[in-house]
């Protein structure tokens, strides 16, 4: 919420006052119908969902949220989304500048890319979402200038018991410790920090690391309120 809060004042900063932002969250407050009670009187509405992979059980629901709350307007405004923006060059670069300035702190031995994991049922039933993750993931690597043995990509955050999209990360990133002492971890499929970077990503999965004898789990901030993330917003805001 602290990020979220920053990137709407500062993506209101540099569009300028021919823009109104709001923040709205798709569960707790502000909801999304407090966000569109916010821009009564808007003729056009562009939704943003901070998705960068598209999965219906995230941004589709957010789209279905959105035309729910928008039935009682009226008149209705002309509403725009941006479904997904995971290979946008801006998001690309954005990410770059992140891992660049995790490096100073010195060279690791591999790249960790990890994902919110998804049912593998929602795959096999056409979500697009690990296709997605597998593209930005690939064009981070290229971007990084990065040969396919020097990093990996995982999904984590998964409960329940039916199959979710592997490998786990929990389970696949202990297993680099022998022979790759220190990684970088970068969640691609965060904009913010939240408790599945901090505390999942960046404590207990830092713990099993170096539990298995790993020396460094080091950990890439988020986008967050980054000058790069909020010119990647503004960017999209305008091309969208």
């Amino acid at each position: 919420m602290v990020y979220s809060k920053r990137q709407a004042a500062l993506l209101a900063t540099t569009l300028g006052p021919s823009y109104r932002v709001v923040l709205a969250m798709r569960y707790g407050q502000p909801s999304i119908a407090n966000g569109l009670a916010q821009l009564s009187g808007c003729r056009e509405i562009l939704v943003l969902p901070l998705f960068p992979q598209y999965s219906r059980t995230t941004t589709g629901t957010i789209e279905a949220a959105v035309s729910d709350e928008l039935a009682a307007f009226h008149p209705r405004p002309t509403v725009r989304g941006i479904a997904d923006f995971h290979v946008h060059p801006a998001y690309i670069d954005a990410l770059v500048e992140r891992v660049e300035e995790a490096l100073e702190a010195g060279p690791v031995d591999h790249y960790v890319f990890t994902f919110h994991g998804l049912p593998v049922r929602y795959v096999e039933k056409g979500d697009p979402y690990r296709t997605q993750c597998e593209a930005t993931a690939e064009a981070l690597a290229v971007a990084l200038e990065l040969p396919k043995e020097r990093w990996s990509l995982v999904y984590q955050s998964r409960f329940g018991r039916e199959p979710w999209l592997q490998p786990y990360a929990d389970k696949f990133v202990p297993l680099l410790a022998d022979t790759k002492p220190r990684i970088l971890v970068v969640a691609p499929g965060f904009v913010s920090d939240c408790l599945e970077t901090l505390e999942e990503l960046g404590k207990r999965l830092a713990e099993s690391f170096r539990a298995a004898g790993g020396k460094e789990l080091r950990m890439v901030p988020c986008l967050n309120d980054h000058p790069a993330a909020i010119e990647m917003l503004a960017a999209l805001v305008r091309g969208g």
